[in-house]
């Protein structure tokens, strides 16, 4: 059996590179993200999922809805999908957070933040985990950090640490994972994960240096050559 996964269509914040961690703002995805929509769907690409599971942010329960086109089966809502809490940081640049991130680690919570990104990785990757015990195929629609993490992981990197920073997974590129290599893949990150260093204030975390000049040096973003408008990769 095997478990699709999709970042949800395009926003008018992902577009500008606006952070949103908010399940309580109203950001529906945007007219070319509904024709995008549609566009897979008749692709085939994503086949026939028998269960549908999303965040509980309503971007990707409209894409849900969009992608599964007239069958429209029941979603099954978990909020531990749901996109980072990014506190004091939200709905402002995403390269403000991500300035913030080099210089403090993944283990300190942002201000106003509930949780580290260390602590929000754990969270999704339990939601993914637990979506393995719903009927498969499954297709789980979630946001840009998962995908990101997930993209990474399935690469397999050789005894490398997890990384600060990730390149950015496109919106509504299905990943199709089977799901006892999806299983292994999050027991593995989870067990591998430590966030009992997470904290309101910076502290000493097992995370790749990354810092130039006070600028994060970001997975596909040197600070020296690219312009910081151009495509900054998710964290």
């Amino acid at each position: 059996m095997t478990t699709i996964l999709i970042r949800h269509a395009s926003t008018s914040y992902s577009t500008r590179y606006l952070v949103n961690g908010d399940p309580g703002v109203r950001l529906p995805i945007s007219d070319e993200g509904v024709a995008a929509c549609h566009r897979l769907r008749d692709s085939g690409a994503v086949g026939h999922p028998r269960t549908w599971i999303t965040s509980s942010f309503a971007r990707t329960q409209q894409t849900a809805v969009l992608l599964a086109g007239p069958t429209q089966p029941e979603l099954h809502v978990d909020a531990r999908l749901n996109e980072i809490d990014y506190g004091g940081f939200e709905g402002g640049p995403f390269l403000d957070y991500a300035t913030w991130l080099g210089l403090h680690g993944p283990c300190t919570r942002p201000p106003g933040a509930a949780e580290s990104q260390r602590e929000a990785f754990v969270r999704m990757l339990t939601g993914v985990r637990n979506a393995l015990r719903l009927p498969g195929p499954r297709a789980v629609v979630a946001h840009g950090l998962l995908l990101s993490l997930v993209g990474w992981a399935l690469s397999e990197p050789p005894g490398e640490p997890l990384p600060l920073f990730f390149p950015e997974a496109p919106c509504l590129e299905p990943v199709v994972v089977a799901d006892t290599r999806l299983q292994a893949l999050t027991s593995r990150l989870i067990d591998s994960i430590d966030t009992s260093g997470s904290h309101t204030q910076p502290t000493e975390c097992d995370w790749p240096e990354s810092r130039q000049g006070g600028m994060p040096v970001l997975a596909t973003f040197d600070p020296l050559r690219t312009p910081p408008e151009e495509r900054p990769p998710h964290a």
